[in-house]
């Protein structure tokens, strides 16, 4: 029988020694870290739902559902944490392998969907509604589901549970890595998606886009680190569910801290107008010029043409100014003419002939 590790009770099965054992310092650390991010979390949801109604952004307001599904994601990822603390066994097995990939691949999907929707307004499109934003979520997530629920049917051939334990530990290391390949997929694609958002034009939604861009840039160095620790094999073992386990709990804190926090500050933040193109269509200068040619017919080609046949004597330029130069003529007479009087045939006639 295996004697108690101090810190814990006597009757604690060994499974879960590593939660109080004071030899093992990592343990109750990791537990402590993971404990008090679940509570953040749970905290940040709870907000959420009450800002819901102070958000005066109504492209922000649409984000919100993902953003929820985003904090259940990283709820499930410190929740995930104690699996790894406690010893593999049957029921550890499973769930270690089942979920990671899951709720990653669920947070890096809600990434990179709030990451699409902000290439499009940071360039002055149309965005994506409320349902298309949290489809695309659910959709890039539901392919790892489908791959873990294929690899643990598989694996465990229906019934045995223990398998995972039974593997030598380069085999389950190597199993579990390439397991993750869509979920290694989907944080290139979103950390690629997040760069995008710093090329347009409205530069209130470049912030947004910051977030996700070192969201996903530190969540890669982390990912990066724990894959080379866990294939080198340098540490050994027994060092495995220590990496995997601190690997959880330090990405979990870099959604709240990088992503979380800064978008909650934005949150409620008044909708400013140089977010969004002007609305006004005649601010358009393809629209003034198509308008004003249609509605000012003195300076369409047709009337310029009449005038040249008019006036022979106007100098037209084709790239001048419609106020053309003309040639002076002859002063013309506009006077009114005046009414004069005439003599009479009749005034030297006196009745008689005149003699010759």
């Amino acid at each position: 029988m295996a004697t108690t590790p101090p810190g814990c009770h006597n009757s604690l099965d060994s499974r879960y020694y590593r939660l109080c054992d004071t030899k093992e310092v990592w343990g109750i650390v990791l537990e402590a870290f993971a404990l008090v991010g679940a509570v953040t979390s749970v905290a940040f949801m709870f907000a959420l739902l009450v800002l819901v109604c102070k958000v005066q952004d109504s492209n922000k307001r649409k984000v919100l559902p993902t953003q929820f599904l985003f904090l259940l994601g990283v709820l499930g990822i410190f929740g995930l944490t104690f699996a790894f603390i406690i010893k593999l066994d049957r029921w550890t097995g499973p769930t270690r392998f089942f979920l990671f990939g899951i709720l990653f691949a669920l947070c890096f999907s809600c990434l990179l969907a709030h990451a699409f929707n902000l290439t499009k307004l940071v360039c002055g499109r149309k965005p994506l509604s409320l349902l298309m934003i949290l489809g695309l979520a659910v959709g890039f997530s539901l392919v790892q589901d489908i791959i873990a629920i294929e690899y643990i049917v598989l694996t465990m051939n229906k019934t045995n549970t223990n398998i995972f334990s039974e593997l030598s530990a380069p085999r389950r290391n190597e199993d579990f890595v390439m397991l993750l390949i869509y979920v290694l997929f989907l944080m290139a694609l979103t950390f690629l998606m997040s760069s995008f958002t710093f090329c347009g034009s409205f530069t209130g939604w470049k912030r947004h886009g910051a977030h996700i861009f070192l969201t996903m840039l530190l969540s890669i160095v982390i990912w990066v680190v724990w894959i080379i620790l866990l294939l080198n094999h340098t540490p050994g073992p027994n060092w495995d569910d220590t990496i995997l386990s601190s690997a959880l709990v330090a990405n979990g804190w870099v959604f709240l801290l990088t992503y979380v926090v800064p978008e909650f500050q934005l949150l409620t933040n008044q909708r400013n107008p140089m977010d969004y193109p002007m609305e006004d269509a005649f601010c358009k200068p393809q629209v003034i010029k198509q308008s004003r040619g249609v509605e000012n017919r003195a300076y369409s080609q047709e009337e310029i043409t009449q005038g040249l046949e008019e006036i022979g004597d106007t100098l037209y330029a084709p790239y001048a100014t419609h106020f053309q130069l003309q040639n002076r003529t002859t002063q013309k007479d506009f006077s009114i003419p005046r009414a004069h009087t005439q003599a009479s045939p009749y005034n030297n006639y006196e009745g008689r002939k005149e003699l010759s």
